[in-house]
Formats: C-alpha cells, sequence, structure tokens
C-alpha cells in the first residue's frame, strides 16, 4: 500500500479513503464483529439499515474485487446479507465459493455424531452455552456465560483430545470453533486472490477477531494489509476502525469518493467532446 495504516480510525474525519484504491485493491470483509455487531448468539444478529447497498455499491465500485470470509457457512451469510451472494468462504477456509451467485464447495465434515451429542450436552449442564453446527466445523459460543469460559474450554478440549489429526479447537470471541485443521480464512483469501477479478490485485482484509489474523497475514505477505475491529479481541489502541459502525462509515466514503471522481471523469469526457465538436465545426 502506499499510505501508512492510521493507528487508530475511531476518527471518520481522517482521510481513510485515500489509503486504498478501488482500481487496484481486493477487499475481503468478515461479517461478525466487523460489518455486523455483536450479538448474544448467531441468530440474533441485527442487519443495519443500508447494509445491503452499501455492499452492492462496495461491490460496483471494486469492480466485482470483494469477498466475504467468514466463520458461518456461506449459506447462512447468504441469507444475511441476502440477495448478495459474493464469492467468498466460509467456516474458517472450509467452504469456498469462486464466483458470485455461484456453487458452494465444502470440506467433508469431521464432526462425528458422538462428538456433536457430547457437545450438545454442555447447553444443559452450562446455561447459556449455545452450540451452532456449521458442516465441516461447529462452533461453541459462550457470550451468555462468560463467567464460565475457561470450564467450557477445558471441557471442548477435553472432547476433541482424541481427535486431533481431525479436529483442531480455536478461541475467538465469546467462542470456541472446532474445525479440520489446515484451513484458516488465510488459505481462503490466498483462493480467491488467484481469481478473477482478484488477480493482481492488493489484498486489503478487514476483520475483528482471532480468525482473521491468517487472512492479515497472507494479505500482507502479498502487499497489502489487515485492518483491524475493535472489540473484545483488539483493543481500541491498536484497532484501525473503532467498531462495525465505522467500517460501514468507512465503506461509504470510498463509494462517495469514487462517486466523485467517477462523476469529474464523466463531466470532464462530456467537456472535451463538447470542444472537439465546436473545433470541428469551426473549421
Amino acid at each position: 500500500m502506499n499510505a501508512t495504516v492510521p493507528s487508530s480510525c475511531a476518527d471518520l474525519r481522517r482521510p481513510w479513503p485515500d489509503l486504498v484504491d478501488p482500481a487496484t485493491t481486493a477487499l475481503f470483509l468478515d461479517i461478525d464483529g466487523t460489518l455486523l455487531d455483536m450479538a448474544p448468539t448467531p441468530s440474533s444478529v441485527a442487519i443495519p439499515t443500508q447494509l445491503i447497498e452499501l455492499l452492492r455499491q462496495t461491490h460496483e465500485v471494486f469492480n466485482g474485487a470483494v469477498a466475504i470470509l467468514t466463520g458461518r457457512q456461506i449459506a447462512e451469510a447468504d441469507n444475511l446479507l441476502y440477495p448478495l451472494r459474493l464469492v467468498g468462504s466460509g467456516v474458517h477456509g472450509c467452504e469456498i465459493r469462486r464466483e458470485n451467485e455461484g456453487t458452494i464447495v465444502s470440506q467433508p465434515s469431521s464432526i462425528d455424531e458422538d462428538l456433536l451429542t457430547a457437545l450438545f450436552a454442555l447447553v444443559p449442564a452450562i446455561p447459556g452455552v449455545v452450540i451452532e453446527p456449521k458442516g465441516p466445523g461447529v462452533a461453541v459460543h459462550y457470550r451468555l456465560a462468560p463467567l464460565r469460559r475457561r470450564e467450557i474450554e477445558s471441557r471442548v478440549r477435553g472432547l476433541v483430545a482424541d481427535r486431533t489429526s481431525k479436529l483442531v479447537v480455536s478461541v475467538g470471541r465469546m467462542v470456541i470453533e472446532i474445525i479440520p485443521p489446515g484451513r484458516s480464512k488465510g488459505t481462503a483469501l490466498k483462493t480467491v486472490l488467484a481469481l478473477p477479478p482478484f488477480l493482481g490485485r492488493t489484498p486489503v482484509m478487514i476483520g475483528d477477531d482471532v480468525g482473521d489474523e491468517p487472512a492479515f497475514a497472507i494479505a500482507a505477505h502479498c502487499g497489502g494489509a489487515g485492518l483491524k475491529v475493535a472489540g473484545e479481541h483488539f483493543d481500541r489502541d491498536v484497532a484501525d476502525f473503532g467498531g462495525p459502525a465505522d467500517v460501514r462509515a468507512w465503506l461509504g466514503k470510498l463509494i462517495d469518493r469514487y462517486s466523485d471522481q467517477r462523476c469529474s471523469r464523466e463531466c470532464s469526457g462530456i467537456a472535451e467532446c463538447q470542444s472537439a465538436a465546436r473545433a470541428t465545426e469551426a473549421t
């Protein structure tokens, strides 16, 4: 990138859009905690007014080089962002969609029935625990039982202990993810970056949690950057955005800036054509 990413993006008066050129950048976006405010459970998230139109215009501004990298399943992300069905990845790299409206390719599940049954047994044992099956993986949410974090994590790791060749445990924002090894948002970003129209562009990933860090690393390795959203994982003094509202505002500023540039180019082109026409008439 040509400019240094500011250490804090809580102040929208800063010229953030100057940090990203939509003509040469590939934009990768997390959903929960990045585009959407966190909620007590995955199913209780609220979709901000105009978010879908904001993403549609962002997709247009970047000429299609916008992807969603989420811990949710892609089908669930589609429901949240309907009618958009963007290129992207789900379940931390275990699912991939290589083109808009395209087929979702999913890694086979390594979550056996015995493990799933044992995980669901945590629900009555620890009130507030929410189990979210995700096809290739499963998430154990404890946002409603934060004081039981250590107990929950210990019990989950114990259940997975004899399955470490097939599954790994990752701890995020009030959630414990169980997914196959070798997959991450980083591997997903690398895969998508090789696809048109992403190929040859500078990757910028925006995320808020542990699961986004592999994508940050791959983006930086490819000459781009990872922009952090403040929350339970990233403190405000090290984050680039104060929260999802800042991310949405930043996207809005990028769209406005692009629209102004496009209008300027179109007006300039019309003026040049008019000038050429007058010169032809004069001769």
